[in-house]
């Protein structure tokens, strides 16, 4: 029976691993072949052709584009971090029914639509003289992503006991020395996956971008590769190509905090 429940397990396994590679192999047999190639999206090339590529980072102005995502992405995640990590300190730390209320609000928050709001937002950021500029859609994904993160650094803090609090503040350190000598470094896994869920959900933003970063200039990745999409034409073999390629940072980061992604997110939602 044990058996029986293994093999059941690994072929499950397998049929989720084989379902989620599907798309990147049409990806990739879609970046591979020429534009006059018409055969199915199923089938590989018995040739290698690169000039998508090439497409892609020319006439997209890839490279342009990555650059522009990935300053967005990191100074957002650096703020929604180290702002999410102060902001849960006392929620997590003093139970009164007023930090509750914040925590309600918090929560409430995290289920509004962002794009139910869009239009006033617009007005007021065109206003405020910040269409096209890295500071207002960092202000944007700020607002919008720091109530997640809230959550996830208050429940991981809660299983940090507070005697080590106690026991720091004995010996003479702050509230302030506390949290950065004390609590913070112990936030690691949680941080891991802040920075995880945060820095794909930024860089694969779309809808942002569309209506905030208008100039060519600061387009960012999303917009690039819809780019080779509209009514004249559609190329969507560079798009594949452009993909490809745009999907190597976000790969890269989670293979490098993965072994902390997964206790992050368990140890937050223990609680």
């Amino acid at each position: 029976m044990k058996s029986y429940n293994k093999i059941l397990i690994n072929l499950t396994g397998l049929v989720v691993v084989v379902f989620h590679f599907i798309p990147f192999y049409i990806l990739i047999v879609s970046a591979l072949k020429k534009q006059t190639d018409t055969s199915s999206r199923w089938v590989l090339p018995n040739y290698l052709d690169f000039s998508n590529f090439h497409i892609a980072l020319d006439k997209g102005h890839l490279l342009q584009a990555m650059s522009n995502s990935l300053i967005v992405t990191l100074i957002s995640v650096v703020l929604i971090a180290i702002l999410g990590a102060m902001a849960a300190y006392p929620l997590a730390r003093v139970k009164s029914r007023f930090n509750e209320m914040m925590m309600g609000f918090i929560l409430a928050m995290m289920i509004v639509p962002k794009l139910t709001i869009l239009v006033p937002l617009y007005s007021l950021v065109a206003k405020m003289g910040g269409i096209s500029t890295y500071w207002a859609i960092t202000l944007l994904f700020l607002t919008y992503k720091l109530p997640a993160c809230i959550f996830l650094y208050s429940k991981f803090m809660s299983t940090i006991p507070k005697a080590l609090d106690e026991a720091a503040m004995i010996d003479g350190c702050s509230r302030y020395s506390v949290f950065f000598r004390i609590v913070l470094p112990s936030l690691k896994p949680v941080t891991a996956t802040v920075i995880i869920l945060n820095g794909v959900a930024i860089w694969n933003d779309y809808s942002f971008s569309l209506y905030f970063l208008q100039s060519p200039l600061k387009r960012t990745v999303t917009l690039a590769i819809s780019s080779f999409f509209s009514q004249d034409n559609v190329n969507l073999h560079a798009a594949a190509a452009a993909a490809l390629l745009a999907i190597i940072p976000a790969t890269l980061l989670y293979l490098f905090l993965q072994k902390y992604f997964v206790r992050g997110m368990v140890d937050s939602g223990v609680k």
